[in-house]
């Protein structure tokens, strides 16, 4: 295994991981920008803000496709240990995009992509914490902070340290990309969703 063919690799996963799937949907289907709308991010949750349920369940299933499709992929060509990179390089192309000027999306459904090409069992843990800090404080953003945050835990338990290495900085990505959501937290005016009525 050459360099060149290492660094094409993961040039590819970020490349995939870059394509904002978000932005383009909601474009396409005459929604307009989600960048001027709601939080501003072009994920999932963001997309729901719109009331298109479809496009965001759509924008939902594609970040996590990039996550899987970029590990499974690497995975089958060279094996499990550089695939974890190649699921990093995929979640920094979601979060630093070229072609957004390297302003892209939170990365959590491109991560959770990742976690399950790697190993369902855990992803569905992680997955588990994230619903369940979801369904007590409906702040989706704490919930991705928190769910990821444990991931390194989890990843060592059912991997062992080089998945948990991975997942710290994952991890430590997730926090980043959520860094003025932390502070909208700790001052009281993040967007929450709320139960309907």
């Amino acid at each position: 295994m050459s360099f060149s063919w290492l660094f094409g690799t993961f040039a590819v996963s970020y490349l995939l991981g870059s394509i904002p799937f978000g932005l383009l949907l909601t474009r396409l289907f005459g929604v307009g920008d989600i960048r001027s709308i709601g939080s501003g991010n072009i994920g999932a949750t963001n997309v729901l803000r719109t009331g298109k349920k479809g496009l965001a369940i759509a924008t939902l299933l594609l970040d996590l496709s990039k996550g899987i499709v970029a590990v499974k992929l690497t995975q089958y060509l060279y094996g499990n240990d550089v695939a974890m990179l190649a699921g990093l390089f995929v979640v920094l192309g979601h979060v630093f995009p070229v072609w957004l000027r390297f302003n892209g999306g939170k990365g959590v459904a491109t991560t959770f992509g990742a976690f399950f090409a790697l190993n369902w069992v855990f992803a569905l843990i992680v997955c588990a914490i994230w619903l369940v800090v979801f369904l007590i404080t409906r702040f989706s953003s704490l919930s991705a902070i928190m769910s990821i945050g444990y991931s390194p835990v989890v990843a060592y338990l059912f991997n062992g340290y080089l998945a948990a290495l991975l997942c710290l900085c994952l991890a430590g990505l997730i926090i980043f990309s959520h860094r003025r959501n932390l502070m909208r937290l700790l001052s009281g005016t993040e967007l929450a969703f709320r139960k309907k009525s």
